[in-house]
């Protein structure tokens, strides 16, 4: 099962985590539910689990169970800034549709 993140996302949880403890990281999960059946959830932690998988790329941490890596496994992160908006982007080669903002797909 893989996972990567791109620097721009890794400078980003960087900036959102200047003022959290030391050993915070981004953990991603995948639920059911947004417009097209499953969404992509962005949160900061600083516990893991048993069935937690790392991915560490410059220098950062990038946390997903095993479920929400059955979903995304193969994906990878982005940050992204334009005139509309700033976000983080997943990358799903698994996802065959996705509703217009990215946040939620169709497997």
């Amino acid at each position: 099962m893989t996972f990567t993140f791109t620097e721009s996302a890794a400078k980003r949880i960087h900036f959102l985590l200047k003022d959290e403890v030391s050993d915070s990281f981004l953990r991603i999960s995948v639920t059911g539910g947004g417009c097209s059946g499953f969404q992509y959830n962005f949160i900061f932690d600083n516990a893991l689990t048993t069935d937690d998988r790392v991915f560490e790329a410059f220098d950062t941490k990038v946390i997903i169970d095993d479920i929400s890596l059955n979903f995304i496994n193969g994906g990878i992160l982005d940050f992204t800034e334009d005139l509309v908006a700033s976000k983080f982007v997943i990358t799903n080669p698994n996802a065959t549709a996705g509703c217009g903002c990215g946040n939620s797909f169709t497997l």
